[in-house]
């Protein structure tokens, strides 16, 4: 017998909200699972590890990327099954790996699609599902945060975006599997576990969630006339091709910066770091898919 839970972001909706998935779980004969409700996705790693504690097999995670982020975070290495309801923004994870933004959908997957095995990425002791950012990634996911992210949506970013190119490089030295691979000026440095990003843009063409393996790649763009240049590449899916962008593939990645600098995980800030330990952890959760994906 699968023992349910349901880990939710109270501040995100999809469909009918959180009283249509109770009621399609009823349907479903999931009548009384597990259920916590947060208003922050920093709060969820308690609910999950409550949920393990508990017996549940099966977590619904309703949310967004970062709400996936800090629950994957506890479930990792667990025997515990992710089963993600895309109700964030962006939901980059979930249209990676085939979720669509259907509650009814979503549900029958948790329910009877596929148990995959994915790998995450480590940053400093953290999991990630998506990807992790430094730079100017992590500026304009910070100044979206909050207001402006509930007002506008994904505009926020395009915003914030424009509004930091401008922001100074920084130093930045960078070991991949042990070996010196960077040693200069960047923008942006982007750790990529899948390979769409916002908006469907291929950032890294060749990235698969369950390859034992991450992307790297760093920006030394600066100025809105080389970003400019580099998002055009980027769009094309010819980022690699940019004179001001540098991508490899590896297990492990040292990264240092010259001064303390503000990186993201799965779309959320964190406080600013002068060095990032980044490593694979292979097949380290399983997350429900949709049976054709397999």
């Amino acid at each position: 017998m699968t023992s349910v839970a349901v880990v939710a972001h109270s501040g995100k909706s999809l469909g009918g909200g959180l009283s249509e998935l109770r009621s399609i779980l009823a349907t479903e004969g999931v009548v009384d699972p597990l259920w916590y409700e947060v208003p922050k996705s920093k709060r969820a790693p308690k609910c999950v590890r409550k949920a393990l504690a508990g017996g549940a097999d099966l977590i619904f995670v309703w949310g967004g990327d970062g709400m996936v982020q800090r629950c994957l975070d506890v479930a990792a290495g667990s025997n515990a099954t992710i089963a993600i309801v895309p109700a964030g923004t962006a939901n980059l994870f979930a249209s990676n790996i085939g979720i669509p933004k259907d509650l009814v959908e979503a549900v029958a997957i948790g329910l009877r699609g596929t148990r995959h095995a994915f790998d995450v990425g480590i940053v400093n002791g953290e999991h990630f599902a998506v990807m992790a950012g430094a730079g100017l990634d992590a500026l304009m996911i910070r100044d979206a945060d909050g207001r402006l992210k509930e007002r506008f949506g994904r505009a926020a970013y395009i915003w914030t975006g424009a509004r930091n190119l401008g922001a100074k490089r920084v130093g930045t030295r960078i070991r991949v599997d042990g070996k010196k691979w960077f040693d200069g000026k960047t923008s942006c440095v982007l750790v990529g576990n899948v390979g769409k990003i916002m908006g469907e843009v291929a950032a890294f063409p060749e990235a698969e969630p369950d390859d034992g393996r991450l992307e790297l790649g760093v920006v030394t763009a600066r100025g809105a006339w080389q970003w400019s240049r580099t998002l055009a590449r980027t769009v094309t899916g010819k980022a690699d091709r940019s004179p001001f962008v540098r991508t490899t593939r590896g297990k492990k990645f040292d990264i240092r910066f010259a001064s303390k600098t503000t990186y993201e995980l799965d779309g959320g800030d964190r406080k600013p770091a002068a060095r990032l330990r980044v490593k694979v952890a292979p097949a380290a959760v399983t997350v429900c898919v949709p049976v054709e994906s397999e």
